[in-house]
């Protein structure tokens, strides 16, 4: 009759193990995957088959048993990799949700803002807008793709058994929050500066023509414009949203 050691047993169950340990903690900090439709035992079976399937594509790992006195830093590494990964994806949603709400406040439509149950927060309609958007360009552009490229390509950038603290230091994400804010302006840029403008103009108007209300023309003026200018500039947002995934999949692919 065979038998197996704990030794045996580590050695098929921890090459397994640890990949589904972070690639669970992508899926619960990454867009769209963390979603509230979508549930736990989804996530959980989702990550065990790609734990399994990138067995292929891993490097040699160590074999760490869960008895091991290291098991707790190998568990707080994976996590916190893990969880970087979700984030830094989720500064792509963030940044072109910026750019919206910004595009919002010059058409004057930041007062329709709402409660937003997916993410628990007042958004406005504009923001809301530019963020559904994003979420169909990720999966057009095989954005969940180079995600799960960038988890595969963690395992070689950060192996396992290292320091989860080391790894924090490495990635710098503290400079994701200025990324936010770069190509947050950047997208919004070409309608922040044809909606000043259209506010210039009225302003010239409203001095040459005291008689004329500018506030009664300027709202339904500013609004279509600004209607006008996303319909011309949102499918030209592919490039920078491609930009900022090659961005933030660069910190764990080692590009």
């Amino acid at each position: 009759m065979p038998t197996f050691s704990e030794a045996d047993i580590m050695a098929l169950v921890s090459p397994v193990f640890w990949p589904f340990l972070r690639v669970l903690a992508v899926f619960s900090s990454a867009p769209i995957f963390s979603a509230r439709s979508v549930p736990m035992r989804t996530r959980v079976a989702l990550a065990m088959l790609v734990a399994v399937c990138a067995q292929a594509g891993l490097p040699d790992q160590p074999v760490v048993a869960l008895t091991d006195p290291q098991a707790f830093s190998v568990v707080l590494q994976q996590v916190v990799i893990g969880v970087a990964i979700g984030l830094a994806v989720r500064i792509v949603f963030a940044s072109v949700e910026l750019a919206g709400e910004v595009i919002g406040l010059q058409m004057g439509l930041n007062f329709a803002g709402f409660f937003d149950p997916a993410t628990s927060s007042q958004s406005s309609t504009v923001g809301r807008f530019f963020g559904n958007t994003t979420m169909l360009l990720f999966v057009v552009l095989n954005g969940h793709l180079m995600l799960l490229q960038a988890v595969i390509a963690s395992f070689e950038t950060f192996p396992i058994g290292g320091s989860a603290f080391e790894s924090i230091n490495r990635l710098q994400l503290h400079q994701l929050g200025a990324i936010v804010f770069r190509y947050g302006l950047w997208i919004a840029l070409p309608m922040i500066g044809m909606l000043l403008f259209i506010n210039i103009v009225l302003g010239f108007i409203s001095r040459i023509a005291p008689q004329m209300n500018a506030f009664a023309i300027g709202f339904p003026l500013t609004l279509s414009a600004g209607l006008l200018g996303m319909a011309f500039t949102l499918p030209m947002l592919d490039a920078p949203v491609m930009a900022l995934m090659r961005l933030a999949t660069g910190l764990f692919t080692g590009g």
